[in-house]
């Protein structure tokens, strides 16, 4: 039994000795030799080191100062090379962490979703089938030109575009069909005034000017009114902004007053991320559409020959190229006939009337008229907005004026689009000009690296001629859309940096127009110049 023991404790002690052994040969092994080659590097150095003399010393310096860089530089190399390792593995971990927080969330939404709409269907049960219908309300404008909205006992309220309409049995549009039983016996088409025949868009501006003066103490001046009118001929999309108090969503309000169709408006919010927002979203547990203000407002105006105006209040509260992206598409087809927004994936026989296949054509006598505020709790207008629309610039009060007192004037849209196509054939972009403007496109490009593009180029055929037929020059419209459509996108780039050129901007615009002609471009230039300096 002894013998055993002894067999064993010799036969571990040989297997880890030899275990050792095996290690020592594989790591320890080839640095056994480290201090002896020390050694032999002292040793050579020894030998001839006596007689390196100045020259040779020099050399050995510059050597060992390169062989220490090097060494050096290899240490720093790993160290970099392991913290880059170090970072991306912790970078990595977080993004897993992320994406299961995301995943989390997610769920928790679906899960609150759920439960509000659960909610929602037993509030509907609870009530018959009915909810709430939204108060008749009455839309003001106070002495001092602010929008005011009042309910039938005079109370003010918010319009916010949302307020829920009376819903009745399995109607999947509740809104949409109840404008389908207002109109459904109603034929009246909108009638000229008696002096139809005399009525030019120079006459429509002095008149609507007058208007908002004279009834409802809003004072605007001739070239702003001027501007907007000639936006309209231009495109569907304007853009009024600049400092709040102005009366940016007075003047559309005045003009819906102007018409006899009083404007729509809608407030944007700072959640509005996508066009269910806009536009409303198809219940699947309800089975119905949860419609928006602004969805009734363009399927009423379906119904209507008349001018139809969509107001977006500060739109600039949420990014416009997210909730408004579809309509900025739409708008950009040649074809009208293709302005079609998709509301629901399969039609029913109880639909609305003027939904076709489960589309809304958008129609041609409506307008969207957007306000935006400049200031920190707003969001940038991106070039993609600006390029597909109008706009204008409000930066002080209006002043007041002696206005004698002027009556509306309701216009069916046809008779306004044909003031509109009239003042293009009769005022086209002359050639001479369209020559000095298509240098001055050349002069940008060569020196700020900006382009018109053919859609500036086209918006420019048609502002001109409404301008001027509203009683402005060719010059000013030419200058205006210069201003606003070209020299707006200066104000990102490094102005710092290009002062001669704006300089240069500057005498070119003399050059190619004249000293006293420009204005507005040149203050912007100016501007821009002081802004930078």
């Amino acid at each position: 039994m002894s013998a055993y023991f002894t067999y064993l404790k010799e036969m571990l002690i040989a297997f880890f000795r030899n275990l050792g052994q095996w290690f020592s040969d594989r790591f320890a092994y080839p640095w056994a030799k480290v201090p002896a080659e020390f050694s032999d590097y002292s040793n050579i150095f020894g030998t001839y080191s006596p007689e390196f003399g100045v020259g040779g010393w020099i050399f050995f310096a510059l050597f060992a100062i390169l062989l220490v860089g090097l060494i050096g530089a290899l240490g720093y190399l790993i160290f970099w090379l392991i913290r880059k390792y170090v970072r991306f593995y912790k970078k990595q971990a977080s993004v897993e962490q992320l994406q299961g927080q995301i995943e989390e969330l997610n769920l928790e939404l679906y899960q609150a979703v759920a439960e509000k709409d659960r909610i929602l269907q037993l509030q509907i049960e609870t009530l018959g089938g009915a909810a709430p219908v939204r108060p008749n309300v009455n839309e003001a404008v106070n002495a001092s030109g602010e929008l005011t909205i009042r309910n039938k006992n005079g109370d003010d309220v918010v319009n916010n575009g949302d307020s829920p309409m009376e819903e009745n049995g399995d109607i999947r549009f509740p809104r949409l069909t109840m404008v389908d039983e207002k109109y459904a016996n109603n034929h009246e088409i909108t009638k000229l005034p008696d002096d139809a025949a005399t009525i030019d868009l120079v006459g429509i501006v002095d008149r609507f000017r007058n208007f908002a003066a004279s009834q409802m103490g809003l004072y605007y001046t001739t070239d702003t009114i001027r501007q907007f009118f000639a936006s309209m001929g231009t495109g569907k999309i304007v853009i009024l902004e600049g400092i709040s108090g102005t009366g940016k969503t007075s003047l559309p309000y005045a003009l819906g007053r102007f018409f006899k169709h009083n404007a729509t408006i809608c407030s944007v919010q700072p959640s509005w991320h996508d066009r269910a927002e806009l536009l409303g979203y198809y219940n699947d547990f309800t089975k119905k559409f949860t419609e928006t203000e602004f969805l009734r407002a363009i399927y009423e105006a379906t119904y209507r020959d008349d001018i139809s105006l969509v107001v977006l209040d500060e739109m600039n509260l949420a990014r416009i190229e997210y909730y408004f992206a579809e309509f900025l598409s739409i708008m950009e087809m040649p074809n009208v006939a293709e302005w079609n927004i998709d509301l629901v994936a399969s039609p029913r026989a109880d639909d609305p009337k003027h939904l076709h296949e489960g589309h809304l054509l958008i129609p041609q006598n409506i307008w969207f008229i957007g306000t935006a505020n400049n200031d920190d709790s707003t969001f940038t207008i991106t070039d993609k907005v600006y390029d597909r629309a109008m706009s204008l610039f409000f930066d002080n009060k209006g002043i007041a004026f002696e206005a004698p007192y002027t009556e509306a004037l309701p216009l069916p849209y046809q008779y306004l689009k044909g003031l509109f196509d009239q003042a293009k054939i009769d005022h086209p972009l002359s050639s001479a000009t369209l020559a000095k403007f298509q240098q001055l496109d050349t002069f940008v490009i060569e020196n700020f690296r900006l382009a018109f593009g053919n859609r500036i180029m086209k918006q420019l055929g048609d502002f001109v001629p409404c301008y001027v037929a509203c009683g402005g020059t060719e010059l000013e419209a030419v200058d205006y859309i210069f201003q606003s459509k070209i020299l707006k996108k200066f104000e990102v780039l490094n102005v710092a940096f290009l002062r001669d050129e704006l300089l240069a901007l500057d005498q070119e615009l003399t050059k190619l127009f004249g000293k006293g002609e420009f204005k507005r471009s040149k203050a912007k230039i100016k501007l821009l110049l002081k802004m930078n300096g």
